[in-house]
């Protein structure tokens, strides 16, 4: 497994390198961990006073200095980490060496501090997220990091993103620990209280208490089913959530009320468009929910 991880010297960078080094089974798995800090270019002016070697100095030492302190907490985890610097707009050095080294997976911290895109994941990682499709692990929590074996949440919704989801945790699984706890988690739309008029204007029940219970059956299983069965083609065992309502909120508020320890989700991600990254159903999971957030974006 290949694992790029910018850090920046920030908390949110060692959010993300203090979880890598929580996966104790992924050290068995030898990944190949690249540390990558990007500089901002010295401006053009002060760079001709200075001259060229002294600008390739200054962001070689930068760089030292916000790599050197990550790549020793991977080491004593039992990591060998790769370390290289780039020189240039964040987001896009982050997804260009995302896709020329083909990675795994990118894990990055966020800050995540409001209910607005721009703020909720933060300009760098709305920046890679337009970018790049490789999945995308966003670390916006400050607390310690977890065990090695996780409570992990698959969010599936039928479609082939959130397929592609659950083949990505199946195909990395000693990212989740020696022994993970997964849960597909799915919502039904909340039929309760649905009425249509009668032939004097009068409210009536569209459906029974048993029909809408059929239905969201129904749905729930349409979803499930596909990845059901990858997990038993697999031997991996999963729970299965039923949830009631918007997708967005009701999964939200499952990860903190069950204390999960990571969320995974496909979405497509079609366009530069801030709104337009992430998808609804994620970009509303983003802003209630501060659980790490997986995000694979390729079906």
């Amino acid at each position: 497994m290949k694992i790029l991880v910018p850090v920046d010297g920030s908390k949110f960078s060692r959010a993300a390198i203090e979880f890598i080094a929580s996966r104790a089974t992924l050290v068995g798995a030898e990944p190949q961990i690249e540390l990558l800090n990007v500089q901002l270019p010295v401006p053009v002016r002060a760079a001709r006073l200075i001259g060229k070697v002294a600008v390739t100095a200054y962001y070689e030492g930068e760089s030292k200095k916000a790599l050197r302190g990550p790549a020793s907490v991977l080491k004593r985890a039992g990591f060998a980490a790769q370390t290289d610097y780039a020189v240039g707009h964040p987001a896009e050095e982050i997804a260009r060496r995302a896709d020329a080294d083909q990675v795994d997976l990118i894990a990055m911290g966020s800050h995540g501090h409001g209910a607005l895109m721009s703020l909720l994941l933060g300009s760098v990682t709305l920046g890679v997220l337009a970018r790049t499709k490789k999945p995308l692990l966003l670390l916006r929590g400050h607390g310690p990091a977890p065990a090695d074996s996780l409570q992990v949440g698959i969010a599936v919704d039928g479609s082939d993103y959130g397929i592609a989801a659950a083949r990505y945790v199946l195909k990395h699984r000693p990212l989740f620990g020696a022994k993970p706890r997964f849960t597909l988690l799915h919502a039904v739309p909340d039929m309760a209280g649905g009425a249509m008029p009668d032939m004097a204007g009068i409210a009536l029940p569209a459906y029974s208490d048993e029909e809408i219970k059929a239905m969201q059956q129904q749905a729930f299983e349409r979803a499930v089913a596909p990845v059901r069965a990858l997990f038993a083609e697999a031997d991996v065992a999963a729970a299965e959530v039923c949830l009631v309502g918007p997708a967005g909120d009701e999964i939200a508020a499952y990860a903190r009320k069950k204390k999960l320890d990571l969320l995974v989700m496909g979405s497509h991600g079609y366009g530069a468009v801030k709104a337009a990254v992430l998808g609804s159903v994620a970009q509303r999971v983003a802003a209630q929910c501060d659980k790490p957030l997986l995000l694979v974006r390729e079906a």
